[in-house]
């Protein structure tokens, strides 16, 4: 008897359906993309209206034997890859390999498609098919050519001009220009000098500080003490005038509200992983995969987080009465609000038939899945869990106080406190401080107008401005999402290519970019701006937004891009220098030889240099130590480098041994060896 095929992409998500859908049908995995353009030139042909030439991916034919295989057998053939871009190109590519097999014209085929994977959405899904949509793929198309064009001709004229092996992409290279403009943002700061006052105050045996907020009775701004000299003054003076109490003036006191967070998008669960639970971007999407295709839970598998690919904060309305009812039963009616909570997506581009990352069922608490989890896996879960929990809960309650102390006539300290009188969404999910914010309020004791209160100390505190930091992960996936660089599924791999290349590294969790790095954002920002430029990188996403929608074509997007971009390759192939592209910077002059002495990024890593190839004599070369770098270098740490050979000694047969840095690093030498 004739089955129904299923096709998804993994081998883990046709394990979970197959166990929903019994023997009607029989469930095969692509493997993920069964064609993609080979890694040569020539791949995209331009002159030939962007004909994109694919080949079998690399280990794929078995797998397309295999489908190939079973539909010639089925009654009919769903196609259920991921919804979205990626997803439909997979779908739209199992169907031209059977097309051409002749298979497309015998049996129906549908798309298909769901965002958890549960019985009722598969079922749901399978009742309700579509046709491919040949925007989806075509809007897949152009950014698989555009990348392809991208790469295919600036990477050779970087190994050219700078050296082999290095590559430039259309969304990677903005992304480098952000880590590459926030050290020299660091690199050109310089701190500012300021003073805080502070007083320690007391009462009936609980201890509170206060900010000073007025001097000589104008608004105390950060910079107004700017010395030491200035800030023990102004601290005597206070001492003096409060004589071991203030008075409190002016109590202001009020409810807030505070409102949750919306359930988690690609981009904010990136974040949040990464502050909470110390996760990189590619760890958290390669969890919320396992978890999104299933895990065997009392021997079944179950998936347990909706696609974890979506810039779209909406939820289904089952999931809004899933949700809310788990938080009537878990943490009372007083949770629940009145109406479900509803957010606003952001993202222009978003696609609000897709949901927020969210459990396929709120009643699968935590607690009930960890024995079925590993740590990374179960760690993820609470997360999303407790977000899509908390983004349907109630407003916390606080009570907050501000209490203003004047000192003398012209000075005035200023506390302030908060106190939570309900948690509401806080009694499942912990908010994270922004960072470069911290919370300032703490709980004050009580305290009425007129109350005295006891001086114990002021204190002065010096303070220096500081610069912006360097990007972690979290803030660097949302600095390219507010630039509009990239899209959910891209801002992993953006993040883990420039790691793999070597163009910046992570230093205490924060991105540092590398000489390298440096050397190529430098080379395409000075001869390639208009292509590493936020804005027109954003464009081009927006219109490929625009195709995946049906408002443009794809064939003169890429048209427009490529005929002006290729024109600039060639013109730059044969105006810029090597000494150019690699911006050699001259120190100074060696004071023994009168010759340059010069920095650079050379095969082996970047270097010093004193002379130039064409000198009669060779040029000397000293590869730069660890934290040395080619833009800070200075000229005579540059010299010591070239202190070296030294003599150490000799071997017992006589031979001279010594010590030398060479273009290959550090070596020591004996005889002739």
């Amino acid at each position: 008897m004739a089955k129904k095929l299923l096709i998804v992409e993994s081998p883990a998500k046709a394990t979970t359906i197959n166990r929903y859908l019994g023997e009607d049908f029989e469930v095969l995995a692509s493997y993920g993309h069964i064609r993609d353009l080979p890694s040569k030139d020539g791949a995209v042909d331009p002159d030939n209206d962007f004909a994109m030439r694919y080949e079998l991916s690399e280990g794929s034919k078995k797998h397309v034997d295999k489908i190939v295989k079973a539909a010639r057998k089925a009654e009919a053939v769903y196609l259920a890859t991921d919804l979205d871009r990626e997803g439909e190109a997979i779908s739209w590519h199992i169907y031209e390999i059977l097309r051409e097999k002749g298979l497309t014209d015998k049996v129906p085929y549908y798309r298909v498609e769901f965002s958890e994977i549960t019985p009722r959405a598969i079922k749901a899904a399978i009742d309700n098919p579509r046709k491919l949509s040949m925007d989806l793929v075509n809007a897949q198309q152009a950014r698989r050519a555009l990348d392809h064009l991208v790469g295919f001709n600036l990477s050779p004229l970087l190994w050219k001009k700078i050296k082999t092996g290095l590559s430039a992409g259309r969304v990677q290279s903005p992304a480098l220009r952000m880590i590459v403009e926030r050290e020299r943002e660091i690199e050109a700061f310089n701190p500012r000098e300021y003073w805080s006052i502070e007083a320690d105050l007391e009462k009936e045996g609980n201890p509170f500080s206060a900010k000073l907020v007025r001097l000589d009775g104008d608004t105390f701004r950060q910079f107004d003490i700017d010395n030491e000299k200035r800030a023990h003054e102004v601290r005597q003076a206070l001492l003096g005038n409060a004589n071991g109490k203030l008075v409190a003036n002016r109590v202001k006191r009020k409810e807030r509200k505070r409102r949750p967070a919306p359930p988690f998008i690609t981009s904010t669960l990136q974040q949040d992983a990464s502050r909470k639970l110390r996760f990189s971007a590619q760890n958290t999407m390669r969890t919320a995969q396992a978890l999104y295709e299933g895990v065997a839970i009392d021997g079944v598998n179950q998936g347990l987080i909706t696609y974890m690919r979506t810039d779209s904060v909406a939820l289904s309305n089952d999931a809004l009465a899933d949700l809310r009812k788990q938080i009537g039963s878990q943490f009372g009616d007083r949770y629940v609000p009145k109406k479900p909570n509803f957010y606003k997506t952001k993202s222009k581009n978003a696609q609000e038939a897709h949901e927020a990352i969210r459990p396929t069922s709120a009643a699968l608490t935590p607690d009930k899945v960890r024995r079925y989890l590993d740590d990374r896996q179960f760690r993820l879960y609470e997360l999303i869990w407790r977000r899509a929990m908390a983004s349907q809960m109630a407003p916390a309650l606080l009570d907050t106080v501000a209490v203003e102390f004047d000192c003398g006539d012209d000075a005035t300290f200023r506390a302030n406190g908060s106190v939570i009188t309900f948690p509401g969404f806080l009694a499942a999910y912990e908010v994270s401080v922004p960072e470069g914010k911290q919370e300032q309020e703490s709980q004050l004791p009580d305290i009425n107008e007129g109350d005295r209160v006891q001086l114990q100390d002021i204190r002065a505190g010096q303070h220096f401005t500081e610069p912006p930091p360097r990007y972690s992960e979290a803030s660097l996936v949302k600095a390219m999402e507010e630039y509009g660089i990239g899209r959910p599924s891209t801002y992993a791999s953006i993040i883990s290519t420039l790691l793999r290349r070597h163009y910046a590294e992570l230093d205490r969790r924060r991105f540092v970019p590398t000489d390298t790095g440096r050397v190529v954002e430098r080379f395409l920002e000075n001869h390639f701006s208009h292509y590493v430029d936020y804005e027109f990188t954003a464009k081009l996403e927006d219109e490929l937004d625009a195709v995946s929608r049906g408002e443009a074509e794809w064939i003169p997007l890429l048209r427009e891009f490529w005929d002006p971009f290729i024109k600039k390759v060639k013109e730059k192939e044969e105006t810029v220098s090597r000494d150019e592209a690699k911006n050699v910077r001259v120190l100074g002059k060696d004071p023994k030889s009168g010759k340059d002495v010069t920095v650079r990024l050379g095969r082996y890593g970047p270097h010093a240099q004193i002379g130039h190839r064409d000198d009669e004599d060779k040029p000397k070369f000293a590869g730069l130590r660890p934290g040395q770098k080619i833009d800070t270098i200075t000229f005579e740490d540059a010299l010591e480098l070239f202190r070296l050979p030294r003599k150490l000694g000799s071997t017992p047969e006589g031979e001279a041994v010594s010590v030398n840095v060479g273009r290959y690093g550090p070596y020591v030498r004996y005889g002739d060896k």
